[in-house]
């Protein structure tokens, strides 16, 4: 029952992080990132969800992703993208790391020494848009920093790739600069951008200009129209722990099917994890967990024992003694070859026959059966009846010479028994044998 006890301890309620909850108002929430979403974009167009519904979602549609703690869905977010969706996913530890490295994305160490830093912290580095001068006029700005100039971090991480587009960098001195955000364009059509600080928009940073225009225009940038037509559809927001379900374009299969149930059940376990069981299921575990562990208690108190008894002290079997209650228990056994039995009534009855005539046992079965005629021990037909049981019992010995087993009903050899006793105890009577 310990086990029990064990599982029933991990899975209780525990303290739930708020960090990167759009409900959450205090310094660590993002709910200024929702209502500047809102703002931007008219609160009918933007969506806070539990569940990343992949049926639901279409090319025009962006998803913002913050500090994911479940892997993204691969598959169909390749669907997703590929179809001309855009995905923004804001990551610095968490479960992001398969999805980035499906596009060669890795996470590396921001520098050590940053180039500029609020108030000389090395953690709160400052950011700038990846851009480029030729002549002297700036180009290559992204639509997503155009109103940035300085962006606070908040223990960033760095990104690497090989071919995607720099959107932020963090310059450094004595190393070279890192990049904090990249966008590429898959297919030809949809668009990822990655960014490795997700605290970059909670509440306590949006005090910062250049932290509220990125948050501004990365919205706005989710669902702007592209160069292959209109989008304008909805903003889908998630954080943490989140569910997936469906599938893009709403194509099944058993393999994705099989997936979907399997993500489903790893997603119920992580929030079992991080936040425990609600109060009533952990009381009825608990109340569980106490009743099997009286009934075992009480099972164990109440059990009764047979009492052992010692092997030098057991009494010995009949089997495994001498004498003529071991011969006995010998011939009797189920496991005995039957021709042992008859071997052991052929010659107890030749014996008798012997004695009863006078006569030496070694002479054959028919000079005895014969002497017992003449002398009136047998009548013709009981001599007759001697003679037959004489040879069928005559198989015992027979059998036991030639190394084979006799395959006789027990009905029978019981029966050849009776005979045989009968036989000789009329023997005894007429010949005076005591």
């Amino acid at each position: 029952m310990f086990w029990l006890l064990l599982i029933l301890v991990a899975l209780l309620p525990g303290t739930a992080w708020a960090a990167f909850d759009f409900n959450d108002t205090e310094w660590e929430g993002t709910s200024e990132l929702l209502d500047i979403a809102r703002a931007e974009l008219g609160k009918e167009r933007v969506e806070l969800v539990a569940t990343l519904d992949f049926e639901q979602l279409t090319p025009n549609d962006g998803v913002l992703v913050l500090h994911p703690e479940v892997e993204l869905n691969p598959d169909e977010v390749a669907a997703f993208l590929i179809a001309g969706g855009r995905l923004a996913v804001l990551d610095d530890h968490g479960r992001a790391t398969s999805l980035l490295a499906r596009y060669r994305i890795q996470r590396v160490n921001a520098p050590l020494r940053p180039g500029q830093s609020l108030r000389q912290n090395p953690d709160l580095a400052l950011a700038v848009p990846a851009v480029q001068a030729v002549a002297g006029v700036e180009q290559n700005r992204h639509p997503v920093v155009a109103g940035v100039e300085r962006l606070v971090t908040n223990h960033a991480t760095a990104l690497v790739h090989p071919n995607l587009t720099p959107v932020l960098e963090i310059p450094a001195v004595g190393e070279p600069n890192a990049t904090l955000a990249v966008t590429g364009v898959i297919a030809n059509r949809g668009r990822l951008f990655v960014m490795g600080d997700p605290s970059a928009v909670i509440n306590l940073m949006m005090r910062y200009p250049g932290n509220r225009a990125f948050a501004a225009g990365l919205v706005k940038y989710l669902v702007e129209p592209d160069s292959w037509g209109e989008r304008g559809g909805k903003l889908y927001l998630l954080a943490n722990s989140f569910r997936q379900r469906g599938q893009y374009g709403g194509q099944g299969g058993l393999v994705r099917d099989a997936r979907e149930a399997l993500s489903a059940f790893e997603d119920i376990l992580a929030d079992v994890r991080n936040h425990g069981l609600p109060p009533g299921v952990a009381l009825a575990f608990g109340a569980a967990a106490a009743l099997l562990l009286l009934a075992w208690a009480v099972g164990t108190a109440l059990k009764t024992y047979r009492p052992y008894v010692p092997r030098y002290a057991a009494a010995q079997p009949l089997i495994s003694q001498g004498g003529v209650a071991g011969r006995a228990a010998v011939l009797s056994a189920p496991s005995t070859d039957h021709a042992l039995p008859l071997t052991e009534l052929h010659a107890a009855l030749i014996e008798t026959l012997a004695q009863g005539v006078a006569l030496d046992p070694k002479h054959s079965p028919e000079r005895l059966v014969a002497e017992a005629e003449q002398q009136g021990l047998f009548s013709r037909k009981k001599a007759a009846e001697a003679r037959a049981l004489l040879r069928e019992l005559a198989r015992g010995p027979a059998a036991l010479a030639a190394g084979q087993r006799l395959h006789l009903p027990a009905s029978r050899l019981a029966e050849l028994g009776k005979k045989t006793m009968a036989l000789a105890h009329e023997i005894d009577h007429r010949g005076g044998v005591g």
